[in-house]
């Protein structure tokens, strides 16, 4: 468990499997996360959510938000870790609208990334975030994120954006 001012970072469980289909379902959120809304039964996404819990990917850290009270709001991970080169990509959903811009983005992305530089040899956090979500831009670069460039990738337009070890402000509690 990983603890910021607002969230509380914890492993997925199987109870997080129906916010996350129903946040993967809607057209808003798969826009911002440059997909497509999921169109299958829970059923078979359960089979597949549980798999995942089962057999974790060893490149990736895969947390639920929590807010202080409890409620699963999101998700946060680092994937693509490359242990190599130093390196990982971070990517987050605040799937609750009612939480966005209060603080509780800013707060998952800053616990998560102290946490991963703490606790292991990478030199460098990145992330992709589509051109026009201005919010998360902002939310980023509050948590010490830079602008590095922009990348194309099929119809989408994102900012590449990275922190490098040393640049995160500490949460408390951590």
């Amino acid at each position: 468990m990983i603890k910021g001012k607002k969230v509380i970072l914890r492993e997925k469980r199987l109870e997080d499997a129906w916010d996350d289909y129903m946040w993967k379902k809607d057209a808003d959120l798969a826009y911002l996360d440059a997909t497509f809304p999921l169109d299958v039964p829970f059923s078979v996404y359960l089979a597949s959510y549980s798999d995942e819990l089962r057999y974790p990917d060893s490149r990736s850290y895969r947390y639920a938000i929590e807010t202080a009270e409890g409620k699963h709001i999101g998700n946060c991970s680092c994937y693509n870790v490359d242990h190599r080169s130093g390196e990982a990509e971070l990517g987050i959903l605040i799937g609750e609208p009612e939480y966005w811009a209060k603080g509780y983005g800013s707060d998952a992305v800053t616990a998560l990334v102290d946490h991963v530089f703490r606790k292991n040899h990478l030199k460098r956090i990145y992330l992709h975030t589509l051109e026009d979500n201005i919010r998360a831009q902002r939310c980023f670069q509050k948590c010490g994120f830079v602008v590095r460039g922009h990348v194309v990738r099929g119809i989408y337009k994102f900012v590449l954006m990275e922190i490098k070890r040393g640049k995160v402000s500490s949460t408390e509690g951590v």
